[in-house]
């Protein structure tokens, strides 16, 4: 059977065997962290590559999938639902966890059962498995821990950015628990420097070990090298350095503007005969396509965040001018990090009206502006603890290079003008 073009390169779900490259050896490294008794974090920018590694390395695992606005609970029965176990978290004015648990399978009631909790299957004729509920109360979290451990399996936490800083702060003290349970987690998040769990909380400092999966030109290189070999083509030095240059040290975009070129190019499976693609155009037209699929999602960030302004009447301004700022940075500033201090003082110097504490406080409510109602869609998240404004959507740099986006911020700041100044001249009348 032939090998088509899709199963090597592109952005997908799925591992691409055909393109996945173990870069500075982290596959080896990953397993070895997994036999010590220690968290895992994983971290890097968005579409890195986290999933697929995850996946090539660790396949049978209870992943949960955070959303914006999950809680810490939700965690916990989303992670025991995937293994058949409903738990039911009963109402607590202390700060313990209280609630019951119930097999709802096979599995579930299996792993109940090893746990020496009294288990009932009923097998019906069609031979579908039913199981009765059984009853469990969990009184701490070492309940938890002993169905994660039961499981055989290793829970991890993907997109851990998402859920709100006050839930993270509370997960990370839960860490240091599971730890002391025997119960090991692997975290998978969008953030830049290393240690950001401990900073959390400092108890978890060597309880955890951290991989930082970021892309060299050379890995993005090797990429593009293993792809065109498995599909028998070869893309130029000039083409490949675009494609390079322009996928922001990402490998996700990497992966998009290959996919686009390929079928631009009419590659669409392995090559009998060898075919180079060596076309600058092509590329161009790879990326211009690129950033067109990429406007209506931009479009709708943009919307989605000037709705949220406008409900916070008197913090319009501030987000309105922060805004503007943070989207003019240089691409290597929003990478690393643009500042609370930078955003205020160029903030500051088009509106002397914006205090820096003011200014702060709308900095830490800027993930609520951006979800939309799938709780879904951040773009820029701001780190309390380097006080910093960061980019974890990546195809932001690259849209924004390709099709430069009139964003409202601008026109929002005009509004407030001129509303400013009808005002004044009413009050001089």
């Amino acid at each position: 059977m032939s090998l088509h073009a899709v199963d090597v390169f592109g952005i997908n779900t799925d591992l691409k065997e055909g393109s996945y490259i173990d870069r500075a050896n982290l596959d080896s490294k990953f397993n070895r962290y997994l036999i010590r008794n220690s968290h895992i974090t994983i971290y890097g920018s968005s579409k890195c590559g986290k999933s697929w590694f995850r996946q090539k390395n660790l396949p049978d695992a209870i992943v949960v999938q955070c959303r914006y606005g999950m809680t810490v609970q939700d965690i916990y029965t989303n992670a025991l639902a995937s293994l058949g176990i409903k738990l039911v978290f009963e109402e607590s004015k202390t700060s313990k966890i209280q609630g019951s648990i119930e097999a709802t399978g096979e599995l579930g009631a299996s792993i109940i059962a090893k746990l020496k909790v009294k288990a009932q299957s009923l097998f019906s004729q069609d031979s579908n498995t039913k199981s009765k509920p059984v009853g469990k109360d969990i009184s701490d979290l070492s309940h938890i821990a002993e169905i994660l451990i039961a499981s055989e399996k290793r829970l991890i936490i993907e997109d851990f950015h998402y859920i709100k800083e006050s839930e993270r702060k509370s997960f990370a003290f839960d860490l240091k628990s599971l730890w002391d349970y025997r119960c090991y987690v692997v975290i998978v998040g969008v953030w830049s420097q290393s240690g950001y769990l401990t900073t959390l909380n400092p108890d978890l400092l060597s309880r955890i070990n951290e991989l930082s999966i970021v892309w060299s030109n050379e890995d993005l290189k090797a990429v593009i090298v293993k792809g065109c070999k498995a599909l028998n083509i070869e893309i130029s030095e000039e083409v490949s350095q675009h494609l390079i240059e322009n996928s922001y040290g990402n490998v996700g975009i990497l992966q998009k503007l290959l996919d686009n070129l390929l079928e631009i190019a009419e590659v669409y499976e392995y090559c009998v005969h060898k075919k180079v693609i060596n076309s600058l155009d092509d590329y161009l037209e790879a990326a211009n396509e690129y950033a067109e699929s990429l406007r209506s999602y931009y479009e709708k960030f943009a919307t989605v965040v000037s709705a949220g302004i406008r409900k916070r009447e008197t913090a319009t301004e501030i987000y309105a001018h922060a805004l503007a700022v943070i989207l003019e940075s240089e691409d290597e500033m929003l990478n690393k990090g643009v500042s609370l201090d930078y955003i205020y003082r160029i903030s500051h110097e088009r509106q002397t009206r914006i205090i820096k504490p003011n200014l702060e406080s709308a900095l830490k409510k800027i993930e609520e502006l951006q979800v939309d109602e799938d709780n879904r869609g951040l773009v820029l998240s701001y780190n309390e603890n380097t006080k910093e404004v960061v980019v974890i959507d990546r195809q932001l740099l690259f849209y924004r290079k390709h099709k430069p986006a009139d964003w409202p911020w601008q026109s929002m700041i005009d509004e407030i003008n001129e509303s400013r100044t009808s005002k004044f001249s009413k009050l001089i009348d």
